[in-house]
């Protein structure tokens, strides 16, 4: 079945930075066929060669944007005038003869969403209930659960759930699909995966620079609202879940929003921060007291992880650039009796998701010799060196599963339900931030939330 798809913002750092460069390796590489084809929507008055024109401009240079020369058209429209989206339609149907798939991305902001969905809607672009039609839009899925639950029910009288697809592009990383098959492929950790062995569970997704020129979108959401409640408590989904009864999207999910309801974070159990110089950035207001480090210990209350501490990390402006998921694992029982003049490292499990990717363990061994004297050693995966030629970027692998209807990696409104009042719970009761200059300056009041003081 032949395919067309259209991108709203078209002319945005979305397609600039992401977009073209995955649809470009889909092309290269054969996983969508030439047949396949795309139309590209802003306001701008531009042709198609003007467009070119501009991806020229704004795109990496070293990019082959000839590869979409025979696939892409661009189309001037107004989202608010239904009968541009009536164009729409003949164009599109002038594209490919029936059957075809209509796909749509908005890649757009969030107030648009409603009004875009009414559009394609009203001009039978998608059908409800039919999924050869889909829709596809980037967090955030607003701003509070109250929000975000008004667009969805807007969006639910236009679509039904399987039609529509909400993108976390953490869960196309490769290492973020690799938990799964880490835990659920190798006997030796899932038996271990529980409170029986596990002591605690870190979760961290730093960042060395500030905010750039994103302060108008940044000081409205914030770190909790722009990196916990989506990137962070998936990752945290996918580490404490059951074993989903099949690899289908809705098996996983319904494992996955078991987590998240099931997940508790304690006011005094979090910590804000805001960087030195925060007040300074672009369309910053001189009084604000949006947080851009956060700190929390989490609970998750599922028979498995009773009492294992769950502790999320993000920030920006911070001493390294790297996201990592850390698995502390008990000491053994009876290393100290029979290594008593020994040093015995604890276990520990390293997923690395960017910057480093693979999986580090950390393990007690012999050293040579004619003593028994223990050290750790470290086993080490590098996943990154493993690839060869291209390496596929997160949104080659979401956009090639949008296209196929499979909703695996994309998040369910049961999901954003639940992370959503984990998030508002703590908003409501928000301190003001400390504001510091590195990671140091959290350091004893984070030591005191992990020992409960």
């Amino acid at each position: 079945m032949k395919t067309v798809l259209t991108i709203f913002g078209a002319t945005g750092n979305l397609m600039h930075k992401k977009l073209a460069l995955a649809l470009i390796q889909l092309l290269k590489q054969k996983q969508i066929d030439d047949s396949f084809q795309i139309i590209c929507v802003s306001r701008r008055d531009y042709t198609t060669e003007m467009y070119f024109e501009h991806l020229k401009e704004f795109v990496k240079s070293d990019i082959d944007l000839d590869v979409l020369k025979n696939n892409l058209e661009y189309v001037k429209m107004d989202i608010m005038d239904l009968n541009d989206y009536t164009m729409l339609r003949k164009k599109i149907e002038s594209k490919s003869s029936f059957p075809y798939q209509s796909l749509f991305y908005l890649a757009v902001a969030p107030e648009f969403f409603v009004d875009i969905a009414s559009g394609i809607s009203n001009a039978k672009l998608i059908e409800k209930g039919n999924s050869i039609g889909r829709i596809v839009f980037e967090k955030p899925f607003g701003v509070s659960f109250g929000s975000a639950k008004e667009i969805n029910q807007k969006l639910s009288e236009y679509f039904e759930e399987n039609q529509i697809f909400r993108i976390d592009h953490y869960l196309g990383k490769d290492m973020i699909q690799n938990i799964l098959v880490m835990r659920f492929a190798n006997r030796l950790l899932e038996n271990n995966w529980s409170s029986d062995s596990i002591s605690q569970v870190s979760i961290d997704v730093k960042e060395t620079e500030g905010i750039g020129n994103r302060g108008e979108y940044y000081d409205s959401s914030g770190a909790l609202k722009d990196m916990i409640q989506s990137h962070l408590l998936q990752m945290l989904a996918l580490v404490a879940m059951e074993e989903p009864k099949s690899l289908s999207s809705d098996d996983i999910r319904k494992e996955k929003i078991k987590v998240l309801q099931n997940t508790i974070v304690k006011t005094q159990n979090a910590v804000f921060g805001q960087y030195e110089g925060y007040l300074f950035e672009q369309k910053i207001p001189q009084d604000s007291i949006t947080e851009t480090f956060v700190f929390l210990k989490a609970e998750v209350s599922t028979p498995r992880w009773k009492n294992v501490p769950f502790f999320l990390t993000t920030g920006k402006k911070l001493n390294e650039k790297k996201a990592e998921i850390i698995i502390d694992f008990k000491e053994h029982s009876s290393a100290k009796k029979l290594w008593p003049n020994n040093n015995h490292t604890s276990n520990q499990l390293v997923i690395g998701i960017s910057e480093y990717e693979g999986i580090r363990f950390q393990m007690n061994v012999k050293k040579p010799g004619l003593n028994d004297t223990v050290s750790d050693a470290l086993l080490d995966y590098c996943h990154s060196c493993q690839k060869i030629g291209n390496n596929p970027e997160a949104y080659e692998k979401l956009l090639k599963d949008f296209i196929v209807n499979n909703s695996t990696l994309f998040t369910s409104w049961k999901e954003i339900e639940a992370s959503w009042n984990i998030i508002d719970h703590l908003k409501k009761d928000l301190s003001n931030p400390v504001i510091y200059k590195s990671i140091s300056d959290f350091a004893d009041i984070i030591s005191k939330v992990k020992r409960g003081v």
